[in-house]
């Protein structure tokens, strides 16, 4: 168990008990993630879901059996805040796939977190990341940019570790094939593709310098 681990556990049942400022402490901890997570999915909403993810965590917080995995159980409720959201907005098309749809087709327009990314690349890969099925970009940024492993992906996703590791690799491919069409330059979709992972998480320390969330 990590010390961030311990720390959830002792907090989460602190605020159980009636802690306030337990509940506030891990409120802290993970607004920046959070807003981190919705940041490349919606333009201005993302205070708003972050919020309603916390509501939705303390509604249902004696549902989690096990404290440890505190963190994979609020991006599971973050995941289902923002398939509900979108099927709000989208509600007057009838029945929206969220899993399915890419965030450039359910939120299109550009954002402001391009601009903190360093150099073509990053930007490639944000915009990429848009392009393909939401659950493929939401596993892909859980692993890259929280550090989630295929346990705490398939606890997000409701599936099992293997399902989220098989999705893994389809979301990688998805993504590597989507980048191919977004630029001409054969040089920039060389030095993308050879370095994926190396972009992702740059992007994800840049961002904690001071971009969409830390």
């Amino acid at each position: 168990m990590t010390s961030n681990e311990t720390d959830d556990v002792e907090l989460l049942e602190r605020w159980r008990g009636g802690d306030r400022a337990a509940g506030a402490a891990l409120f802290e901890r993970y607004y920046q993630p959070l807003e981190r997570f919705f940041a490349n999915k919606v333009s201005t909403e993302m205070g708003d879901l972050v919020q309603e993810t916390f509501k939705c965590c303390l509604e249902a917080q004696t549902r989690l059996q096990d404290p440890r995995k505190f963190r994979s159980y609020l991006f599971s409720i973050a995941y289902n805040v923002l398939r509900g959201h979108f099927r709000s907005k989208h509600k007057a098309k009838g029945e929206v796939d969220v899993d399915e749809l890419s965030m450039a087709t359910l939120s299109p327009g550009p954002r402001s977190l391009l601009l903190d990314a360093q150099g073509e690349e990053q930007r490639l890969l944000l915009e990429g990341l848009r392009n393909i099925p939401a659950n493929y970009q939401a596993v892909l940024e859980l692993y890259y940019w929280e550090g989630l492993n295929s346990d705490e992906i398939g606890e997000v996703m409701g599936t099992t570790p293997a399902a989220a590791r098989g999705l893994l690799v389809r979301a990688r491919a998805k993504l590597e094939q989507v980048i191919t069409t977004l630029t001409t330059s054969q040089a920039l979709l060389d030095s993308t593709l050879q370095d994926l992972e190396g972009w992702a998480r740059g992007w994800r320390e840049q961002a904690g310098r001071g971009g969409a969330g830390g």
